[in-house]
């Protein structure tokens, strides 16, 4: 068993670790346009969005503690993995391998039964079969369309993004909710129109 100071300093070396979040910049875009947002913006953003959104699950049950905690550890691992943009078919071969060699090393920084429990987590997330993990992908996909319909598809635009890629990408979202790809749909057609998402 580890002393209460050792178990401290394990808990702070993991904190210090994911301070490099801050430093992974994802390919969209904030809404004023001005620059990319990071891993941690992401998080903080997706975890908010769950305490806001959670009405909308289609789990009404749903462990809204549990959702929060997922979408605040979920890109830990980019850390070591970098963020793999959803349209990139190159990167995404061996995404799942770099995301599993660095949760296992960067959740084995904190105490072990810690650690167990953010790797549980992270998993549960990734297979996407409980209520939770499906409520929690379904921000996920939510929040970069939202961000691209904001700055008129810049990121898509940039990267020869087309609507049916953005379509099939995302059509999961019903399985966390069926409201919200409801109004997804409605942004991915709204940003059609303007011409600022390729059919």
């Amino acid at each position: 068993m580890l002393s209460e100071m050792k178990r401290l300093e394990k808990q702070m070396d993991f904190i210090k670790v994911v301070d490099s979040l801050k430093n992974i910049d994802r390919r969209s875009y904030i809404l004023d346009g001005s620059r990319n947002e990071n891993d941690a913006e992401h998080s903080w953003h997706l975890a908010l969005m769950a305490l806001i959104l959670s009405e909308h699950s289609n789990g009404q049950d749903i462990d809204l503690m549990k959702v929060i905690r997922m979408l605040l550890i979920h890109d830990i691992v980019e850390i070591d993995a970098g963020d793999t943009f959803a349209y990139d078919e190159e990167g995404n071969r061996t995404k799942v391998q770099r995301e599993r060699e660095c949760a296992d090393r960067i959740f084995n920084i904190l105490p072990d039964d810690q650690a167990r429990e953010l790797l549980s987590l992270w998993e549960e997330f990734e297979a996407r079969e409980t209520k939770e993990a499906r409520f929690a992908a379904s921000l996920d996909r939510l929040q970069p369309i939202l961000l691209n319909h904001g700055t008129k598809g810049r990121t898509w635009r940039e990267h020869g993004v087309q609507a049916d890629q953005v379509r099939k990408r995302n059509e999961h979202i019903h399985e966390g909710s069926e409201t919200i790809w409801s109004y997804t749909k409605d942004l991915i057609e709204d940003s059609v129109k303007g011409g600022y998402l390729e059919e």
